[in-house]
């Protein structure tokens, strides 16, 4: 017999690594964007487009708007009432901010603790936040009223809306007693998501209340402070029935601010194009100092403030 050799065996190839397959995930369908598109379409984007052509004509509400050119424009940068509003406007903004932000803060970190009854405290506090705007200034108007208001057997706080700071400071306060509440929340919410680690690390190390809020609390709190200021601005920008219902504007037109110059211009000496003009300037003013807030804030980045992230 004849010995055949066998063919040599082949190395086995090496096996090729696997590339791990990522699951699946199927998108939602661009359907789902519609109802809130035609929502902020309808709502927000249409009537901005309509306001700023408005601007650029003259209208009583009846008829038809008239081309105007850049006359409500070259008005609006002439007009030295809109100058005195803008700053009552801007005063507004500082008082309203630097009263409420400290408050809503300090309330909103008590309210996140232990204590006894702070869900029954915190309730009764939160009242304010449910009614509504135009309640609110004439319950305080009643109240604030020199003959047979509140205000009647305060003394000094008699004649607080006959004056011109006086009535800005009742503005101030008002709105700060309705919407304080609602940045408490922000805060009650945001120092509860605080790592209880941090303060048990504080408490070894042998720190203070005091030093817990300041070097703990208070950086935790950087990006709801930064989310409430935002409201805060913005909202100052917003806000006309309260100067309506509370003051009209007075004594004289010392508590007119942009807002209810808009108002005034647009429903009372039926000026709609040059209302118009104010509105847009009030929305740019709105975007653009929002804008501001995030950019030199540091908000953009969206970076957590938790510990190890």
């Amino acid at each position: 017999m004849v010995a055949t050799e066998s063919p040599p065996r082949r190395a086995p190839a090496a096996a090729k690594p696997r590339v791990p397959v990522r699951p699946v995930t199927s998108r939602p369908s661009v359907w789902y964007l519609l109802p809130a598109g035609l929502f902020f379409g309808f709502f927000a984007a249409f009537p901005l487009v309509l306001v700023v052509y408005l601007s650029f004509t003259e209208w009583a509400g009846i008829g038809n708007p008239e081309i105007a050119g850049f006359d409500n424009w070259v008005r609006l940068f002439s007009d030295q009432r809109i100058l005195d509003a803008t700053q009552t406007t801007l005063i507004f903004t500082v008082l309203g901010w630097a009263t409420q932000t400290p408050m809503a803060l300090l309330i909103g970190v008590w309210a996140a603790g232990p204590q006894r009854n702070r869900a029954i405290l915190s309730s009764i506090f939160f009242l304010p936040l449910l009614l509504s705007s135009a309640a609110v200034a004439l319950m305080w108007n009643r109240l604030l009223d020199p003959y047979y208001g509140l205000a009647a057997e305060m003394g000094p706080f008699r004649n607080i809306l006959g004056t011109g700071s006086g009535a800005l400071a009742a503005i101030v306060f008002v709105v700060g007693w309705q919407f304080i509440p609602f940045h408490t929340l922000l805060y009650q919410a945001a120092a509860r998501n605080i790592p209880q680690v941090l303060y048990d690390a504080a408490t070894v190390d042998g720190a203070n209340r005091w030093d817990m809020f300041w070097h703990i609390t208070l950086p935790q709190l950087r990006n709801t402070i930064i989310t409430s200021s935002t409201i805060m601005v913005v909202g100052s920008l917003t806000f006309f029935e309260t100067v309506l219902l509370l003051t009209n504007g007075g004594p004289g037109t010392s508590t007119y601010i942009l807002p209810f110059e808009m108002y005034i211009q647009g429903f009372r000496s039926f000026q709609f194009g040059y209302a118009s003009a104010i509105a847009t300037v009030l929305v740019v003013v709105a975007t653009a100092v929002s804008l501001v807030i995030v950019k030199f804030s540091g908000f953009a980045k969206m970076r957590s403030t938790l510990e190890g992230m």
